[in-house]
């Protein structure tokens, strides 16, 4: 027995990129016998057929990204140490009046805190 050829308007399962689940969807688009587009039956999102695969990873690509840059560095080569910035001596009273001045603030509306 054949199966029966897919028609705009059947019910095919696909991976929705928008839900990231593989879900029912309709037929929108063919070309020939081939289905071209479907729309999410779930979210209503249209995009082209991708016969239920799901996507790469993204976080392999990332890692092999990173690793080709890694490759690029010469590992023996360290980069020299910067010293670190001297702290800025700060005064007791502009401390103190920053924090005071955050606590004051008030937007305007309702009674005045004290």
């Amino acid at each position: 027995m054949e199966p029966r050829r897919v028609r705009l308007g059947d019910v095919v399962d696909d991976y929705c990129s928008r839900c990231r689940l593989i879900m029912n969807h309709g037929v929108v688009g063919m070309v020939g016998d081939e289905v071209k587009k479907v729309r999410c039956n779930t979210c209503l999102w249209e995009h082209q057929f991708r016969h239920g695969q799901l996507p790469a990873s993204r976080k392999k690509a990332r890692s092999k990204l990173f690793e080709e840059v890694l490759k690029g560095i010469p590992g023996s080569a360290e980069p020299p140490a910067a010293e670190p910035p001297a702290p800025q001596p700060q005064s007791a009273h502009r401390r103190l009046y920053t924090i005071h001045r955050a606590i004051g603030k008030t937007s305007g509306k309702g009674p005045k805190k004290t």
